[in-house]
Order: structure tokens, then C-alpha cells, then sequence
């Protein structure tokens, strides 16, 4: 395993356990920092320096691209969760959530398709 991909998977665990650290300790704070797009940027940061000096400029753009799209479908769950919770315990709403955003991500392509969107 390479130096750098080690890096990478410290990086990305630190980021978990900083954001369920401070949840034990603030709900608004840890939903501020799970908010915030923190895979998104390390993702774009690895993104742009692994890839050549030519296709930087375009790897990078249209990962940001299809990140907006690919976050429509996911925003819901937010909302519906703690209902979904509520009526069907953790493990219904976690598996009702999955299957939930499963069924927008069809959707999204579908409906994208139509206008000319290839997601």
C-alpha cells in the first residue's frame, strides 16, 4: 500500500471520527460539520493532484458537476428520517432511507435523460 493512499484513509476516517466526536457532545454542531461537503473537497483535492496537468482542469469540474446532481436525490432522506425513525425504529429508517434514495437516483436519471442529462 502506497504512502499516499494510507494518507488518504486517515484522512477520510479522521473526518468521521471528528464529525461523531462532536455530535456526542452538540447535535447542531456535528449536523453542522456532517453538512458541510468535506468528502466532496478532499475527494476534489485528490482528484486535481493525482490527475495529469491536462485533464485537471475537466477531471475536477465535472466531479463538481455531478455532485450537484447526484446530492438532489439525497436531500430528502434528511427530512423523512427522523419520521421514518419514529415509525419504524433506526434499522427501518436507515433501510427505508437507502431504498428511498435508490428510487430517487432512478428517477433523477430518467427525468435527466429526458433533458439531454446524462447522469
Amino acid at each position: 500500500m502506497t504512502t499516499k493512499l494510507i494518507i488518504k484513509y486517515l484522512l477520510s476516517a479522521a473526518v468521521i471520527v471528528l464529525v461523531s466526536e462532536v455530535v456526542k457532545r452538540s447535535d447542531r454542531m456535528g449536523a453542522l460539520l456532517a453538512s458541510l461537503p468535506f468528502v466532496s473537497i478532499i475527494t476534489l483535492f485528490w482528484v486535481y493532484h493525482e490527475s495529469a496537468p491536462e485533464q485537471r482542469d475537466q477531471k475536477t469540474a465535472d466531479h463538481m458537476y455531478y455532485i450537484f446532481w447526484y446530492v438532489l436525490p439525497t436531500l430528502p432522506m434528511f427530512l423523512l428520517f427522523p419520521w421514518m425513525q419514529r415509525q419504524f425504529g433506526f434499522y427501518g429508517a436507515l433501510g427505508g432511507s437507502a431504498a428511498m434514495t435508490v428510487a430517487l437516483f432512478a428517477v433523477l436519471r430518467f427525468v435527466s435523460a429526458r433533458f439531454g442529462l446524462m447522469l
